[in-house]
């Protein structure tokens, strides 16, 4: 008996089906039996049948309309069936959400894009519109930021995707974890999301070397005219900028005033002119516009 492998069937093949001869047997999804139903598709390598109706399939699918207008063949007395190149999975997903059926949740990125291939290889607006709303809710919405950005990028969808290029910002975008993910992105997406990572690094450098925050050069105390260093704002700008790099979020950086030891040989700066000791820094007014400057920065493009 000849195997389904055998058969050596392509991606749109329709043929008669003929369980005697092909060797797949009935293997009918139970969800999708109903002798009401018109078509019939076999999965990949033909393990699961999903028998359905031609007006859904014409109705929501773009290809199938089209497959549907062509001429066609005299009619045969047995079935015929429409072989794809799908595993049974994608495609009980797939029917399931053009039948207005419920289906599973979608927990699975590799599914997620698997599906999204599919939709938009079979012109089906419905799944992808579904998929798309998918996407910012749990579990996807929990899934890699990086992965979930290019799927945005991939297909157009903005707002989803400046959700997810805020998401991204908790990590470094040159951590080599992230490299495959990343490759995924054309590159104007890739150049994109690095721009609002840099952005976020640089316009905060600047903004920290602007008033009301000092200089850093050699200055005149302000209380014995004796003559001061910022070297240790100097030393915390350069701390809260490698932070930045590493987390372009900034939100880590809050703690960190408090805990760095940059941070703290800052606060306890003082004149060094002997009698005078005033301290060169105001803590909270400084930890209060270094705040207001990380929450003014821009988390997209």
């Amino acid at each position: 008996m000849q195997s389904a492998s055998d058969l050596n069937l392509s991606e749109y093949d329709i043929l008669p089906k003929d369980s005697k001869d092909a060797g797949y047997g009935d293997n009918y999804h139970p969800d999708f039996s109903n002798p009401e139903g018109d078509m019939i598709l076999a999965s990949k390598d033909c393990r699961v049948m999903f028998r359905t109706h031609s007006f859904i399939l014409k109705t929501t699918s773009g290809f199938f309309r089209s497959m549907f207008s062509l001429p066609k063949s005299p009619p045969r007395k047995a079935e015929e069936v429409i072989y794809l190149n799908d595993d049974e999975k994608v495609l009980e997903y797939l029917l399931r959400m053009v039948s207005g059926m419920p289906f599973p949740p979608l927990d699975s990125l590799d599914m997620a894009e698997q599906l999204l291939h599919a939709a938009e290889g079979y012109e089906m607006p419905g799944p992808l519109h579904i998929i798309r709303l998918s996407i910012t809710s749990p579990p996807l919405s929990e899934k890699d930021p990086f992965r979930m950005y290019a799927i945005c990028s991939r297909y157009g969808w903005e707002e989803e995707g400046k959700v997810y290029t805020m998401r991204t910002l908790a990590y470094n975008i040159h951590e080599g974890e992230h490299r495959r993910s990343l490759e995924r992105l054309s590159t104007s997406a890739l150049l994109k999301l690095m721009a609002v990572h840099r952005t976020r690094r640089e316009t905060l450098r600047q903004r920290l070397d602007d008033p009301p925050f000092v200089s850093g050069k050699p200055a005149v105390c302000v209380q014995c005219t004796g003559l001061i260093e910022y070297h240790t704002w100097r030393e915390l700008k350069y701390k809260i900028i490698l932070e930045m790099d590493n987390r372009p979020l900034g939100d880590t950086i809050y703690q960190g005033l408090l805990e760095w030891p940059e941070a703290k040989a800052c606060w306890r700066a003082s004149c060094p002119t002997p009698g005078c000791q005033r301290l060169l820094y105001d803590k909270p007014e400084t930890l209060r516009v270094i705040r207001e400057c990380i929450d003014n920065l821009s988390l997209t493009i």
